[in-house]
């Protein structure tokens, strides 16, 4: 394994600034990228995330990516719905508590102004619509405010107002980079083969999203855990959310579909006016907006997608 860091042929290594885009459970492939990039003495100097790339980013920068990659890759989808703690008057399905514990478990915490490598959360202003940059305070809060998928986790409170899902504004954070000083910027979009192909329709994510028996063992588990006037209310209402109709698309396939489609014009608008210096393009048209507990193949993906582009990246450096 290589642990020297790179440096240019005048003997100073550039600015290095990572952009790492949302995607939700695509992220898990940002896991393979950073250790690909890493083992090659690749360290970026600045990171900016959205969504899933700024809980990825994060661990990064606080040096748990290696417990978030084992945590990931043993997630079981009783473990996932543990993580939802259903809540009907909040903005959203998910209080997002439960999160916030687990982001304390594996050891995600601590002033963002504390840690070396410089970090930018993206989350956007539920009431302007404007782009947020999270970058002071607990890092942990920046995550989760990231994370806010509008209609699934519930807006995050701060500074009177609320915020939501960067990727509605910022999917592929470029900008972030270049204004902390990156002089070389690579940036990942991991919704780049996902919209305009074959069998990017609700079908697809329908297959993915319909309730397989180890999803509804898991749902059954976790409700044996519910108070009994919870239990039954539960079930009927998550598995109507999993089952579409015969003719239409369920709740999850219209959201998924719904976000790939709003984000993939975004990112185009914005990587056309702010392109990075390199763009990675992990392989990720397989993957559903819910497949957390496939992070052994994504992290892979990511891996095969940065030794693809390794000469490509030495040449910027």
């Amino acid at each position: 394994m290589k642990t020297e860091t790179v440096s240019t042929r005048a003997g100073r290594r550039p600015k290095i600034g990572l952009a790492l885009g949302s995607g939700s459970a695509r992220g898990w492939a940002h896991i393979g990228i950073l250790e690909a990039l890493d083992e090659e003495g690749i360290r970026p100097d600045v990171v900016s995330g959205c969504s899933i790339g700024a809980l990825v980013g994060a661990s990064y920068v606080v040096g748990r990516l290696r417990d978030l990659k084992q945590w990931a890759e043993a997630l079981t989808w009783y473990e996932i719905i543990g993580l939802v703690d259903v809540s009907f008057n909040s903005g959203g399905l998910i209080s997002g508590s439960h999160i916030r514990s687990a982001l304390t478990k594996l050891g995600i915490g601590g002033p963002i102004e504390s840690y070396a490598t410089r970090f930018v959360a993206i989350a956007t202003d539920l009431s302007t619509g404007r782009e947020v940059w999270l970058e002071r305070g607990a890092i942990d809060e920046a995550v989760r405010a990231s994370i806010a998928l509008p209609g699934l986790l519930n807006p995050y409170p701060s500074e009177g107002g609320w915020l939501v899902d960067g990727g509605l504004v910022n999917p592929v954070p470029v900008s972030p980079c270049r204004a902390f000083g990156a002089e070389i910027t690579i940036a990942v979009n991991l919704n780049g083969d996902l919209v305009g192909r074959r069998g990017a329709g609700w079908s697809v994510a329908n297959d993915v999203a319909t309730p397989t028996k180890e999803k509804l063992e898991a749902l059954n588990r976790f409700a044996g855990e519910l108070p009994d006037a919870l239990r039954e209310p539960i079930i009927r209402f998550v598995t109507r959310l999993l089952r579409p109709g015969p003719h239409a698309p369920g709740y999850f396939d219209v959201l998924t579909n719904s976000v790939n489609i709003m984000q993939d014009r975004i990112t185009r608008s914005r990587l056309a006016a702010e392109p990075p210096d390199l763009l990675l393009l992990p392989r990720l048209a397989g993957f559903n907006l819910m497949d957390f507990t496939r992070a052994g193949e994504a992290a892979a993906e990511g891996r095969r997608c940065v030794r693809e582009s390794l000469s490509a990246i030495r040449n910027l450096l």
